[in-house]
């Protein structure tokens, strides 16, 4: 026995698992970096490549920008931003709530008041402009006391009008308005969003994974030691690096999100990072929902800008005629005679087109829309708590799933490449 250890040459044995170890660590280090950068395509146009990768195997077209044409790199998190979108509204954003408890959540009657507050002031510019536009002749020839009585009367009709505004809104909000749409388009057109979910709040977990890289690596790597002392064959570390390599990341993936909910195994109990904090996760993730995607400014935009915003304004200006025609009052019909049925009507659909524009843009006022995001914050932080741990992690892991296996190949490559290293340094076992 003591001369079979007299044969083993210790500094072989001994610096695999270090080796190994340090190895675990870059794979894990260079891994987050694959995983979160860079936010955009960074790499170079190659004529035809785009074509050529239609007829690659599905794998190898899920590398980032091949499809486009293009060699380089993006990271795998805001590659798949639309995707983790769209799996975020299907398991989570989804079961938060409707269209209609979004809005409802805004606070509809305080919407009326900020609209009546920024619209008021504008409206004689408003009647101005629509009345010089389809009848300047009957502008011009109105005296001053006269245009003030319209106005005046236009005025007073805000509050109603508004408020139909709103309450038209409301009735029809789930066919106006498309969570899932809004929140891919956010996520497709700003990636970071996706990044920040997982940096804000999974920070700590990162790191850990870093570090346990180191661990899992070395750990694998006492096995290997003993093999390659026992087989004696220079080929065994570059491809049993392979398999640390591989197993470093898988492991740490697993760390991460596995098992969703606690598992005892004997006196042990494992649970994944994310899921073991995911009260805390849906505080930051409903802060970002809140603040940077399903926003009172979004959904404005959304309504008179998205698939449906021919129907929110012919919805919103057909609502708006009744009481422009209130506004008119008792000359309504003497108006009508003097000025021609269809310049009237003209006047009135005019009038409603340019309100429905002036009472979406305080939609858009920046300041009033983070005052309304609390709402929306505490509401999605309520129901992201409640979500069963699969769902959740399901949400948090859409955005890597398809495209582990990158990890995996980049663990497995720099397994080899150490694994080469140590054979050219301290040659081969024996």
């Amino acid at each position: 026995m003591g001369g079979w250890l007299d044969e083993v040459n210790w500094l072989h044995v001994v610096t695999i698992p270090i080796f190994t170890g340090v190895v675990g660590w870059l794979i894990n280090w260079s891994g987050l970096i694959m995983l979160f950068s860079p936010v955009r395509f960074h790499g170079v146009r190659v004529p035809g490549l785009a074509a050529l990768a239609r007829v690659l195997p599905r794998k190898v077209q899920e590398i980032p920008g091949l499809l486009h044409g293009g060699i380089g790199w993006q990271g795998i998190v805001p590659a798949r931003a639309a995707k983790m979108g769209s799996i975020a509204v299907d398991k989570a954003i989804a079961k938060l709530g409707t269209p209609r408890e979004f809005y409802e959540q805004l606070e509809p009657d305080k919407i009326a008041e900020h609209i009546v507050d920024v619209f008021e002031p504008d409206m004689p510019e408003v009647v101005e402009e629509v009345m010089l536009r389809e009848h300047p002749r009957l502008w011009r020839d109105l005296p001053p006391w006269g245009r003030k009585a319209l106005v005046d009367r236009v005025q007073a009709q805000l509050p109603a009008v508004v408020r139909t505004v709103t309450d038209q809104i409301g009735e029809h909000i789930d066919q106006l308005l498309d969570p899932k749409l809004m929140v891919i388009d956010q996520f497709r057109d700003d990636p970071s969003l996706v990044v920040r979910i997982f940096r804000d709040f999974g920070e700590r977990e990162l790191r850990l994974m870093v570090a346990f890289g180191f661990v899992f690596g070395f750990l694998l790597g006492i096995p290997v030691a003993v093999v390659d002392q026992v087989f004696h064959q220079w080929w065994l570390l570059p491809i049993l690096g392979v398999l640390v390599g591989w197993a470093t990341n898988a492991l740490g993936m697993w760390l991460i999100f596995e098992p969703p909910e606690p598992r005892r195994y004997g006196p042990f109990t494992a649970h994944g990072l994310f899921p073991r904090r995911q009260a805390e996760a849906a505080e930051v993730y409903a802060d970002i929902i809140a603040r940077d995607v399903i926003t009172l400014e979004h959904i404005g935009d959304f309504l008179l800008h998205g698939p449906n915003g021919d129907r929110t304004r012919q919805l919103l200006a057909t609502a708006m005629l009744p009481a422009i025609d209130r506004a008119a009052g008792p000359a309504r019909a003497a108006v009508r005679v003097a000025v021609g049925t269809e310049r009237f009507d003209n006047i009135r659909e005019s009038l409603a087109q340019v309100a429905v524009d002036r009472t979406i843009r305080p939609f858009q006022d920046p300041e009033f829309s983070r005052e309304q995001a609390t709402k929306i914050r505490a509401l999605v932080a309520r129901r992201t708590k409640e979500l069963p741990p699969r769902d959740f992690v399901e949400m948090m892991r859409a955005a890597i799933r398809e495209d582990e296996w990158m990890l995996y190949a980049h663990g497995a490559i720099m397994g080899f490449g150490g694994g080469v290293l140590h054979l050219l340094i301290f040659g081969g076992g024996g």
